[in-house]
């Protein structure tokens, strides 16, 4: 009897860990993956990877549960709600991340890169070989690698076919000059007067969407990028900034070609998402996300079930042919967002192993059925969606990206604040360049910025 009783002491024992709490061997661990909308990839991990990856770890004798987290919020308030999450030591076992917010979150302590929270298992893992070094340095910051990329994208004008034959417009359209974007805008003002003609992000509220989907695009077509790569350097004022802020003015201001409201509401890019689907905007100027997301006929919020049928892209001119930057007809930029592990998760193990399983060949396949789109794997192909494939194909070999650098945030948070000054009718657009320029100075300092002169 006594015999039994030390064994049963020391099973009762064996649940107990270090520091005294008590964790039976087979308590299940609970992976959570946080910062995501509602839509198709939360109901991917949730009812596609969830399943298959709980049971390859049953089969190693663990129980693992996983659940994706619903985030709300544009993609500016969830990076603030990581601040604070991080910075306290809290939030969601993997986080959904855009590639810019690196450098901030790096230079401030607040992740770590995948080497220290899991160690060599992270750099042997078997994706690396097919994702190309470009995509990899999505999440990449001073060598290291924070996490796996989700792919990249591309920026274009998405425009209503519709709308085009009704304004006596080709349905195939395609301009090559900013002149002729602004003639079809006209066109289309004047043939039909409820509709909006042209979107272009512009403003503080929508946050980086107004640097990526909007300035940068209309800068690039002005022939220069928001960073002087051989340089080094900021541009802190030249004649592209200033033809671009005139661009800005000629939509909202001058020919109000573009609904200025839009841009200085707090929800001004989903109404202009919601008025495209339901045919009130003409042109909008976005990403591939638009496509694949909002206006996807099975999970988008603005779902429209004859979006094949009544929407088609055009690539964004240069405002002449051949003034774009690198000497380019037509521009694009690709940003890139993915998954990093929170440094603060309790099961970095089974984490990264989750994390890993995301995004592996299976996985993602099993991903692109639900929403094709330009992955990081060379090995897993836009299959199905003739739009993004050609996109992929078009598109994707003109693009650049954004500086990745600390101060990028900030200077584009500037840039953001000079359109919404153009738009607004604030400032003419020599005023908001100067305000411009006195910022980014402050900012990086006089011995990092660059003035070029206006002839």
């Amino acid at each position: 009897m006594l015999k039994r009783s030390f064994h049963i002491l020391v099973l009762v024992m064996l649940v107990f860990v270090v520091g005294g709490s008590v964790l039976a061997q087979d308590e299940p661990i609970e992976i959570t993956v946080g910062g995501m909308n509602a839509g198709v990839e939360v109901d991917w991990i949730n009812n596609v990877v969830a399943p298959a990856f709980e049971e390859m770890m049953a089969a190693e004798g663990k129980t693992v549960t996983v659940q994706a987290l619903e985030t709300p919020g544009t993609g500016e308030q969830i990076r603030q709600q990581f601040v604070l999450d991080l910075g306290v030591g809290e939030g969601a076992d993997i986080l959904a991340f855009d590639g810019f917010w690196l450098p901030e979150f790096v230079e401030g302590g607040l992740i770590q890169p995948l080497s220290a929270l899991v160690g060599d298992a992270a750099l042997e893992w078997e994706g690396w070989s097919v994702t190309p070094e470009g995509l990899q340095n999505i999440l990449s910051f001073g060598g290291e690698l924070y996490g796996i990329a989700r792919g990249t994208d591309a920026r274009v004008i998405w425009y209503r076919t519709d709308l085009f034959e009704q304004a006596g417009l080709p349905a195939d359209w395609q301009p090559t000059s900013w002149d002729e974007l602004l003639d079809a805008a006209r066109t289309i003002k004047e043939a039909l007067p409820d509709v909006t003609p042209l979107q272009l992000n512009a403003g503080t509220a929508m946050g980086e969407a107004t640097t990526m989907q909007g300035y940068l695009m209309a800068l690039l077509g002005a022939g220069q990028h928001i960073y002087d790569f051989e340089a080094g350097k900021w541009i802190a004022s030249s004649p592209a900034i200033l033809d671009t802020l005139n661009l800005y003015q000629t939509i909202y201001v001058t020919e109000e070609l573009g609904d200025a409201r839009y841009q200085l509401t707090q929800d001004g890019r989903d109404r202009s998402f919601e008025d495209f689907s339901n045919g009130t905007v003409a042109m909008l100027v976005e990403g591939d996300y638009l496509w694949r997301g909002p206006l996807a006929p099975v999970g988008g919020n603005f779902p429209m079930e004859d979006r094949d049928e009544l929407v088609s892209f055009a690539m964004m001119p240069a405002i002449e042919p051949g003034a774009g930057y690198n000497g380019q007809d037509f521009v694009t930029i690709s940003g890139g967002t993915g998954f990093i592990l929170n440094p603060n998760t309790e099961h970095p193990e089974e984490a990264w192993a989750l994390l890993s399983y995301m995004f592996s060949r299976e996985a993602l396949e099993g991903l692109q059925e639900l929403q094709p789109r330009i992955r990081a794997r060379t090995d897993v192909p836009v299959t199905g969606d003739e739009t993004m494939s050609r996109i992929a194909e078009q598109v994707l070999p003109l693009t650049t990206i954004r500086p990745q650098l600390p101060e990028y945030n900030q200077v584009s948070a500037e840039a953001q604040l000079m359109t919404e000054r153009v738009v607004s009718g604030e400032m003419s657009p020599e005023e908001a360049m100067a305000a411009f320029d006195e910022a980014v100075t402050a900012l990086v300092g006089e011995e990092n910025v660059i003035r070029i002169p206006i002839e």
